[in-house]
């Protein structure tokens, strides 16, 4: 048996080159699959259930991969849709298929799954001990689910339920990015553990091409190993290319969660066939005690305005460090004393980061840094945007004239490339949960509708 599968990009809206797309095409794929989403970029968008990508980029990337599903007759399979795979998402993606199939005169069935958590089974799955911590997550209880937004990410057996049922088109919700691209090999009885590495491999499109970028990748899976292949022009694989990409996302290259089992690529080979495929060998999949799907939530805590600065002047610099504290106690009593107890200042958080001396890394630069001139980022974060923005006019203000001991009278310390310096940034989220549903059934979590366009 040999199957041929499709990533055309590492996420729907990146964009993918045409022809390279039309070059996978072209090699008749048994299926098309596309991953969405992630939480790579933060908790905003299952917060806000607002993408990260426009409307703009999804509907022309979504337009070629109809096309093309049509002219082939093979499976679409997108998951995460809208960033988070929260249903708005699923929704709002559904809307851009239904627009461009009236445009095209395309046909299809389209299967949509939800993957949204309603708070009553959560707090459910809770009392009843089944909601089970991931490595470094953080502490929860009961009242935070009413507060929070949360998805579950599925396996290949919700995707797998609607192939059977005949869906051409499937937007999914939240979804294992591996998922995507393993349902149909494993309706077709390929080897678990060359599918799930397969998968593993082009879920994140060319990521692992040299160089790496938003384009495509083709696999060829057989019985005892597949072959990956780039389709962009001027772009190569690697034995170590392909096999880096284990590491993506994994503390362990080796040993690969999914919601069914691991992934173990211990014994795994890498063959260059030639400048543009590599061939895999040799990886297994131990099949778990027990099923589970991760959750993933996001709260709003509050809103912020961000002030940008800069400052050249090495004395500045030198001083910044012992200057900020106090300028925090500072800003503190003038939070009471403007707003008279209206606002608590300890619900207030002001926050400076100096870049060119160890922003990123917190200050925990293994060497000194002796930076010539400095970005700084002010931060100040607040229960409502109309606060947040009111202390940021005189941190501002405070902060662009710092008192500096080895200067006599009034100095400029912070320079605005912005007039006025506050920006409004909107709403804040954190992520609330890390962890796992236990003790459920693969598709027990999930909704799935479906319609004929």
């Amino acid at each position: 048996m040999e199957l041929r599968i499709l990533a055309p990009t590492g996420a729907l809206g990146a964009g993918f080159d045409a022809s390279a797309f039309a070059t996978g095409v072209a090699a008749r794929p048994d299926v098309i699959a596309c991953d969405a989403g992630s939480t790579d970029s933060g908790p905003a968008a299952l917060g806000s259930g607002t993408p990260k990508l426009s409307a703009q980029a999804v509907t022309r990337d979504l337009r070629l991969l109809l096309r093309a599903r049509d002219q082939l007759g093979v499976p679409l399979i997108i998951g995460s849709c809208g960033t988070s795979g929260r249903d708005v998402g699923v929704d709002r993606v559904a809307d851009i298929a239904r627009a461009i199939a009236t445009e095209e005169n395309l046909h299809f069935k389209l299967g949509l799954i939800y993957s949204d958590q309603p708070t009553e089974r959560l707090e459910e799955l809770y009392d009843a001990g089944r909601i089970t911590p991931l490595a470094n997550a953080p502490e929860i209880d009961r009242e935070l689910f009413g507060r929070s937004h949360t998805v579950a990410m599925m396996g290949v057996e919700p995707i797998q339920e609607a192939l059977q049922d005949g869906c051409d088109v499937i937007l999914a919700g939240r979804a294992s990015d591996t998922a995507l691209f393993a349902a149909l090999p494993h309706l077709k009885g390929t080897d678990p553990g060359l599918t799930w590495h397969m998968a593993k491999t082009i879920e994140c499109g060319a990521a692992c091409a040299i160089p790496p970028s938003a384009n495509g990748l083709l696999v060829t899976l057989r019985e005892d190993h597949f072959d990956v292949t780039t389709l962009a022009d001027g772009s190569r694989l690697t034995p170590r290319s392909v096999a880096a990409h284990t590491l993506y996302e994994n503390a362990d290259p080796f040993h690969i969660a999914e919601p069914s089992g691991v992934l173990d690529t211990t014994d795994a080979t890498y063959e260059a066939v030639d400048d543009r495929t590599v061939r895999v060998r040799g990886a297994r999949y131990v099949p778990a005690d027990g099923y589970t799907n991760k959750l993933e939530g996001a709260e709003l805590i509050g809103y912020q305005t961000v002030i940008i600065g800069g400052v050249r002047d090495r004395i500045v610099i030198q001083t910044l460090p012992e200057l900020l504290p106090m300028a925090k106690h500072y800003f503190d009593a003038k939070i009471a004393d403007i707003f008279r107890g209206t606002v608590d200042p300890a619900d207030v958080d002001i926050d400076y980061r100096l870049y060119g001396t160890g922003a990123v890394l917190a200050g925990n630069e293994p060497d000194p840094l002796d930076p010539r001139e400095l970005g700084v980022l002010i931060t100040v974060t607040a229960p409502d945007q109309a606060t947040a923005h009111a202390v940021a006019t005189f941190v501002a203000h405070a902060s662009s004239h710092l008192p500096i001991p080895e200067y006599d009278g009034l100095v400029s310390t912070l320079a605005y490339p912005y007039s006025p310096p506050e920006m409004d940034r909107g709403p804040l989220y954190r992520f609330t949960l890390n962890h796992v549903a236990t003790g459920v059934t693969p598709t027990e979590l999930f909704r799935t509708t479906t319609e004929e366009l």
